[in-house]
């Protein structure tokens, strides 16, 4: 049975041994803020713990942290995701299981949490199983994503991955379609096969998909636009492909 995450929308966390305590009692930390030129003891704690779980973190100036709380924080600031993520491989096991053709969408890069949070309500309402992001580099699932997203990111699963192309690699062994929407595309979207096994990756809303995932895509799909705007908002795109799908599956 899929796992629901967590309805809690916590987001912030500050002070050295808050943060601690938390990592240890298995909260999902998408982000730590620390002072630069930070010492002491539970300084050094937090950082190898930081280090040891693999979670991003970034060296700051005070006045960084400052713009974001001024209580104590002690120099530390840990964004604490409102989800709780799961892993892909156990999301792809039970659509196989339910006898379904997974349909996943993965977005590289995507750094407006408005652009998440619209993308995870078209892939909710598309019945997309689960939302895969990397680790770094992208938007945080923040209360403002939720809401953009009418609870869909409270629903869907949302699988992190520390290293996307490998990732992408696994769901392409796992026998996933892999379709790359670029307006670089060699065909329209509606002339490429969405009909099965697919994972469906969107690019960032400047520089598109990186080239590593570009490299293992099976379909490179663009949407026929006229004008001088080249290219569509990535989510009225994702929301666009993401029903071509449906239609494709449902004919």
């Amino acid at each position: 049975m899929e796992q629901h995450p967590s309805k809690s929308t916590a987001t912030l966390l500050f002070g050295l041994r808050a943060i601690i305590e938390a990592i240890h009692a298995g909260k999902e930390v998408d982000k730590v803020l620390l002072k630069k030129g930070l010492e002491g003891d539970l300084f050094k704690e937090l950082f190898a713990l930081i280090k040891q779980r693999g979670i991003p973190y970034q060296m700051v100036p005070i006045e960084r942290i400052n713009r974001v709380t001024t209580k104590n924080h002690q120099g530390a600031l840990a964004f604490v995701s409102p989800i709780e993520y799961q892993h892909i491989e156990d999301v792809l096991m039970n659509v196989f299981e339910r006898g379904e053709s997974p349909l996943v969408v993965v977005l590289d890069g995507i750094t407006d949490v408005r652009n998440l949070g619209a993308i995870a309500r078209s892939a909710y309402c598309a019945g997309a199983h689960a939302l895969v992001v990397p680790e770094k580099g992208a938007a945080l699932i923040t209360p403002d994503a939720i809401k953009t997203s009418a609870g869909a990111l409270l629903e869907i699963p949302v699988c992190k991955a520390k290293h996307l192309p490998r990732m992408v690699d696994y769901l392409k062994e796992s026998g996933l379609t892999i379709a790359c929407a670029t307006e670089k595309g060699a065909r329209n979207y509606f002339e490429c096969n969405f009909s099965g096994p697919l994972a469906l990756v969107m690019g960032a809303e400047d520089v598109g998909i990186s080239p590593s995932i570009l490299r293992v895509g099976d379909e490179m799909c663009k949407i026929p636009v006229t004008g001088a705007i080249g290219s569509l908002n990535v989510s009225v795109a994702a929301g666009v492909l993401l029903f071509e799908a449906v239609k494709q599956r449902l004919a």
